[in-house]
């Protein structure tokens, strides 16, 4: 049994079976190295996962390349059963060993010096005797060990795997460190705990942490998304001239000005999130933030903030609209919404759909001289644009195990269903909130309101 004080796990098995990516799933880090290509991991790497209240180690390794030989030379040497953890130690130390079994040598040494043992097997290949030399060895360690069987492409030979390997390991568990959610990488700590009663406090404290740490990450993601709308939906860009034609000049500079100023901020706030997660590395790529000159002219804006029956009935729950009957064409369509009633109609068209997303304006000066601006935003939809594009990007980031390193693909999703299933209360919440947004006088309790809409996400 392993005397280590600080919980370490030693990956190991065959090449190109996963084990990288399981060390980078459990460790949430982006800095373990993966390939397809079979020997990317050529040394022992050791990860540690730093918690509050303790620390866990986990040991990438390379694959074994001769454990047949390996094998018969632990045989040759050994005396009986009980010198066979001796004997691992021998082998490990021996420079003939270390010359002639290189890769079995480095991952065997954090073995002997006392790591539990995690074997990592692929489930959609089928099992053969040729593992049994890498379980034997493992065995004759001595020390804790579980197997996970990682279904790289399919399950096909799941079962298999689990009645053969359950004749050389404590504990089998199926996990995939692609899709795996985090509950179940937490379990998967939890089951650590069993292999090593003296590591069992250390690691449940862990698992707790990193439960902790979770709902942290999505309180920070909050935080951020509440200063990307106050910041996109306050900001304005102005610049003083002598003459008003030159204020007419500076429309289009300003307009561009204005709209990378919102693209760059709302990237900010998706890097920000990267780091929350530990993701810097990972790459982002999708549908850009655009700007129609009008709302009814991009249908793209519908997919990524509300539909047009939805901010209607934002509008109505807000109180920004009185009348009877509602009946909007624009060019020559008829949205055909029907009729409203209950203070839905009055100021729609200035309330809901201004004509312009945000306009220019061109001020004389008492001191002389002009003042041209562009913005802020005024359009009611805008806000749930912005919110709808961070939750999605959210949402992928905090379900991207550390082991997936494709690239997330900004695209509309969801959101519009959400907000139809969303609780009454918290919907009007958000409406008034995205309503005063606009207005320019956000509510104190933004972030309370954005935490909720995120957690129901």
């Amino acid at each position: 049994m392993s005397n280590l004080s600080i919980p370490t796990f030693t990956v190991v098995g065959h090449p190109n079976k996963g084990k990288s990516s399981i060390v980078a799933t459990l460790a949430q880090t982006d800095q373990v190295a993966i390939s397809q290509r079979s020997g990317t991991t050529e040394h022992a790497d050791r990860y540690e996962i730093n918690m509050p209240s303790g620390k866990l180690v986990l040991v990438d390794t390379p694959g074994f390349q001769r454990p047949f030989k390996a094998l018969k030379w632990l045989e040759s040497h050994v005396k009986d059963a009980s010198d066979r953890a001796n004997t691992v130690a021998m082998f490990v130390a021996s420079p003939e060993c270390q010359a002639a079994f290189p890769d079995e040598v480095r991952l065997l040494s954090p073995v002997v010096a006392g790591s539990a043992i995690i074997y990592v097997v692929d489930g959609s290949r089928p099992y053969g005797p040729e593992y049994e030399f890498e379980m034997e060895i493992l065995r004759w360690s001595g020390q804790p060990r579980m197997a996970l069987i990682n279904p790289i492409e399919n399950e096909m030979y799941i079962e298999q795997w689990q009645n053969a390997l359950g004749q050389y390991f404590n504990s089998v568990k199926v996990f995939n460190p692609m899709t795996a959610e985090f509950d179940k990488q937490n379990a998967l700590f939890r089951t650590f705990a069993h292999l090593n009663e003296n590591w069992q406090e250390q690691l449940n404290n862990i698992s707790n942490d990193l439960q902790t740490r979770r709902q942290n990450q999505l309180l920070h993601s909050a935080s951020i998304l509440e200063q990307l709308l106050r910041d996109v939906c306050s900001y304005s860009v102005a610049q003083k001239v002598l003459s008003k034609s030159q204020a007419n000049t500076l429309a289009l500079p300003l307009k561009l000005q204005f709209e990378q100023w919102i693209k760059q901020r709302e990237q900010d706030a998706f890097n920000q999130v990267l780091s929350v997660y530990q993701h810097q590395n990972t790459a982002l790529s999708g549908d850009e933030l655009t700007f129609p000159p009008n709302l009814f002219e991009v249908e793209q804006w519908y997919l990524w903030g509300l539909n047009k029956q939805q901010l209607i009935a934002a509008t109505a729950l807000t109180g920004a609209m009185g009348g009877a009957t509602l009946d909007i064409v624009t060019g020559g369509s008829s949205l055909m919404l029907g009729a409203l009633g209950g203070g839905a109609v009055g100021a729609f068209g200035a309330a809901i759909f201004p004509n312009k997303i945000a306009s220019m304006k061109i001020k004389g000066l008492k001191t002389g001289g002009w003042n041209a601006s562009h913005g802020p935003m005024k359009n009611a939809n805008f806000p749930y644009v912005i919110l709808g594009r961070f939750l999605y990007f959210h949402k992928q980031v905090c379900n991207l195990n550390h082991a997936n390193r494709s690239a997330l693909s900004l695209s509309s999703q969801d959101f519009q269903k959400m907000v139809s299933n969303m609780e009454s209360d918290l919907k009007k919440s958000l409406n008034v909130a995205c309503d005063k947004l606009v207005k320019q006088r956000p509510p104190k309790d933004l972030r309370a309101i954005l935490t909720q809409v995120m957690k129901a996400f």
